[in-house]
């Protein structure tokens, strides 16, 4: 299982735009061999830095399936208009991917 994760930091004020972009998307992530799962998680606010931290994550059945994702159409599609966003978010998402130690 891998599980691929990306974190945002979201400007305070914004997380219910935000999370409304995440609500209304139109995802294709079920037609893709190996999807499993998507959860978007809300963390703690940062007052000092005036952001509140976000992270989208996916399930995947292997790092292989993961991989098709990003060099697909759908993913091209997706994430067309990604850009439109970053206002409510501040500076570059971050990703992370992590292969899941099975029987730990």
């Amino acid at each position: 299982m891998y599980i691929a994760m990306n974190r945002f930091k979201v400007q305070n004020g914004s997380e219910e735009a935000f999370e409304d972009v995440w609500k209304g998307r139109d995802s294709t992530l079920n037609e893709m061999k190996g999807f499993r799962e998507f959860h978007l998680l809300r963390g703690p606010v940062n007052e000092t830095e005036g952001y509140t931290l976000f992270a989208s994550h996916t399930v995947w059945a292997s790092q292989d399936d993961f991989i098709a994702w990003t060099k697909s159409e759908n993913f091209r599609a997706a994430h067309r208009n990604a850009g439109q966003n970053k206002p409510l978010y501040i500076g570059h998402p971050q990703f992370e991917g992590f292969s899941v130690v099975e029987g730990a």
